[in-house]
């Protein structure tokens, strides 16, 4: 048995049948647009967390190294204040919005881990250049508490493993003086609106401080701003410039 096909007619019913279709009506075009624009935002957020969680890192991590690089240097030509004779650390002044307090290396968060601390936690800091110093809170050695905040996930994620944090591990703080040696104590969760955490006394606003405190603030979750996770830690130990950094972090002093 044998079939014919006429391509030709099938061709012309397609093109009556087309032409047959209803127009389009305003609800159609409507739908079409809305269809459209949601594409479109669809690729903005996309494009707005690429630059995020990725551009922002790489632009604020190379402002980070060389904001560390340029302390570096600055700390082998300063001439460091006299220790007082009390045995006491050296204490600076803290530097107006934007200036430079020293360095802090955590070797949990891996051996060549060295961020700045700079004063201010305005957006100008903490977007760009690494940890930001709460203003009215302690300098490094002081008693009281020397609160600093970083972002987790963008602009360099300076703290995006706090939560790793173990009790223990030491946070270092080199500045124009030398060293400071702060030992990890424990995390916390809170709610944004908790400020008690960076009083003298963390959690005991009003109360006089007696221990040297280091705190550390960032976001939580992870991806999130909901709540805040905060580390605490105490001061043991200090020593001067000249008498070299401590063991674990002479690696990470040394590059640059």
């Amino acid at each position: 048995m044998h079939w014919e096909v006429n391509v030709g007619s099938s061709r012309e019913r397609r093109r009556e049948l087309k032409g047959r279709r209803r127009p389009r009506g305003p609800l159609g075009w409507v739908l079409q647009i809305l269809g459209e624009l949601l594409i479109t935002a669809g690729l903005v957020v996309v494009l707005f967390v690429v630059w995020q969680l990725w551009w922002t890192n790489i632009a604020a991590g190379q402002a980070q190294a060389d904001a560390v690089n340029d302390m570096k240097r600055s700390f082998q030509s300063a001439t460091p204040q006299p220790a007082p004779s009390n045995g006491e650390p050296p204490v600076a002044q803290a530097p107006d919005h934007g200036g430079a307090i020293g360095i802090v290396y955590i070797p949990r968060f891996g051996a060549d881990y060295e961020r700045p601390v700079m004063q201010g936690t305005g957006t100008d800091v903490l977007d760009t250049l690494g940890l930001g110093h709460y203003t009215h809170s302690a300098m490094p050695g002081a008693v009281g508490n020397f609160a600093v905040a970083g972002h987790r996930q963008t602009n360099g994620k300076v703290l995006d493993q706090i939560d790793k944090l173990v009790t223990g591990d030491k946070i270092y703080v080199q500045t124009a003086d030398g060293y400071y040696t702060y030992t990890f104590r424990n995390n916390e969760i809170v709610m944004p609106s908790n400020t008690g955490v960076i009083a003298p006394v963390p959690g005991r606003p009003g109360e006089q401080p007696k221990d040297r405190i280091m705190t550390l603030t960032s976001c939580n979750p992870r991806f999130g701003s909901q709540e805040r996770i905060i580390a605490y830690a105490v001061m043991d130990g200090w020593q001067p410039n000249s008498a070299g950094p401590p063991a674990e972090i002479a690696g990470a002093v040394g590059k640059g």
